[in-house]
């Protein structure tokens, strides 16, 4: 990684630790990542837009009109394909409540009772880099796979133990980093830093 005072600071519109992590693995050598909370931008970003990309681009324009600096966010989901891409958008409260993964799980499984396998899905991860002076970019990861009748693994969060991904083992059942190695987020990330070097000629 180079010297951080060389490089510019990026503020990322989340406090998850595993979000921030994944975003300096991959953006540390350009970038200085910041988290939004020690930039000074509190609050919650009110995420209102109709897809990933939307959501993502919403957060991180707040946060970069907050700060004045180049900001990221992501915005991800799970899509399903018996269910014309529901949850999409609202995985995280399709129970109606946010964040209540028993629930969103018990709902997803409620609604595919009559769906055979294999019950195609997959995550999905929008990207959005805003910085001042220069066009913002957009760019989404996926990670296809199936859902399961049941959960399987105790790790993860959200639909991770009904999610069959490519690796043949569910994101439950994954490490944290076998599960970063091919995530819809990674995937993403890479592409936005791709845009960058394509954007410097590189």
């Amino acid at each position: 990684m180079g010297n951080a005072n060389q490089r510019p600071r990026l503020i990322v519109a989340s406090g998850n630790a595993n979000k921030l992590r994944e975003f300096d693995e991959i953006l540390g050598e350009v970038y200085q990542i910041v988290p939004m909370r020690e930039a000074g931008v509190t609050g919650e970003i009110e995420e209102t837009g109709k897809t990933f990309e939307e959501n993502a681009l919403l957060k991180a324009r707040f946060v970069a009109a907050a700060t004045g600096e180049a900001a990221i966010a992501d915005d991800s989901g799970l899509e399903v394909e018996a269910l014309a891409g529901e949850p999409g958008v609202y995985s995280a409260r399709f129970c109606g409540r946010h964040g209540d993964d028993a629930a969103n799980n018990a709902l997803l499984l409620q609604r595919l009772a009559d769906v055979p396998p294999p019950r195609r899905a997959r995550y999905v991860a929008a990207i959005a880099l805003v910085r001042p002076g220069k066009p913002d970019v957009v760019r989404r990861g996926t990670c296809a796979g199936e859902i399961l009748f049941a959960p399987v693994g105790e790790g993860g969060f959200g639909y991770d133990p009904l999610f069959l991904c490519e690796a043949g083992k569910t994101f439950a059942q994954l490490t944290a980093q076998e599960k970063n190695a091919i995530s819809h987020r990674r995937r993403g990330i890479e592409a936005v830093l791709a845009a960058l070097r394509e954007e410097a000629g590189r």
